[in-house]
């Protein structure tokens, strides 16, 4: 246990049996009142925003996160199953915990996922990833206007919308955040 004074933000704490990562800590000494903390958390695992006033000398569990590389190797039903890539051991992470991005996620792929005692508790994937265009209509001459967009499907299965000149076949940078088309890649 730690005092309240020891934690800064970017700190994860257990609040409330709950796992909250610290957004924002405030030391406040109002006028001629005992000085407080006041915290602005949110939830990890369904990212609630509590906010929460410690008292200078109230004791918090400040949590021990390991964060490291791993690379995702396949799906199996709810869980993607990913390897160290020091250790070559294999973990089973819940697919939920990458959120929306795991649509574009390619076997061989390297992904960053937090641990607390064994216990997974944030995974995400690299911002922007190389996929493939597997199917698009063809750009019909002349039938093109400012920023003009089209569907295509990705190596994934997954249907964006890129400009008119990407064409069935060529490699495209996806920002994984948005799911939006960056460029055509080389």
């Amino acid at each position: 246990m730690a005092k309240a004074s020891e934690v800064k933000s970017g700190n994860i704490l257990r609040f409330n049996g709950e796992l909250v990562q610290v957004e924002e800590f405030l030391h406040r000494t109002p006028g001629n009142l005992r000085a407080f903390y006041q915290a602005r958390m949110r939830n990890i695992k369904t990212s609630k925003l509590v906010e929460y006033r410690f008292r200078t000398d109230e004791e918090v569990s400040i949590c021990r996160v390991e964060t490291s590389d791993y690379q995702y190797l396949y799906e199996d039903g709810e869980y993607l199953v990913v390897m160290d890539n020091t250790s070559f051991e294999q973990f089973n992470i819940p697919r939920t915990l990458f959120g929306e991005s795991v649509k574009f996620l390619k076997e061989g792929m390297n992904v960053i996922i937090a641990f607390e005692s064994e216990e997974p508790i944030m995974a995400q994937t690299p911002s922007h990833v190389e996929l493939e265009i597997t199917y698009t209509e063809p750009a019909v001459k002349g039938d093109t206007s400012t920023n003009a967009l089209k569907y295509a499907t990705v190596e994934t299965g997954v249907e964006i919308k890129v400009p008119m000149f990407i064409n069935q076949g060529d490699k495209i940078r996806v920002d994984t955040r948005t799911s939006e088309y960056v460029e055509r890649v080389k």
